[in-house]
């Protein structure tokens, strides 16, 4: 049976706050259109580029996060969903929260395209507080 938009988008979000993230290509289609507009990175247009967007550099630590506040609304298109939700950056002291908004279009189980929309400032707190 194919998974649903919901249940992709779910394995995604905890698959990165797991840190599984050797596995999250296989989410994608090989030709896919994954785009971050509030970043100025360039468009994921296959499953190898996402491959390479999903390595952790040698020598760097991923940090600790998860999800929460999880809000999946299904639209009259059965491909699309709208995912509301937040990191939580774990930290020793503090957490920091990072709102995330993703446009996801998911076809025969795999995404197709995706708008990710992430909070650039406060990801980049998330970042500096390792």
């Amino acid at each position: 049976m194919t998974s649903t938009p919901r249940e992709v988008f779910l394995r995604l979000v905890h698959g990165v706050a797991d840190g599984k993230l050797d596995e999250l290509p296989e989410l994608y289609a090989e030709q896919t259109d994954v785009r971050h507009p509030m970043s100025d990175t360039a468009p994921l247009r296959s499953r190898n580029e996402l491959r390479t967007h999903f390595v952790v550099p040698p020598g760097a630590t991923m940090p600790e996060r998860r999800p929460v506040d999880i809000v999946v609304h299904e639209t009259v298109d059965d491909e699309v969903i709208v995912a509301e939700f937040a990191y939580e950056f774990l930290h020793e002291d503090s957490i920091t929260r990072v709102p995330c908004v993703f446009v996801m279009r998911v076809r025969d189980g795999v995404i197709v395209e995706s708008r990710d929309y992430i909070d650039p400032i406060r990801r980049s707190a998330a970042a500096r507080q390792r």
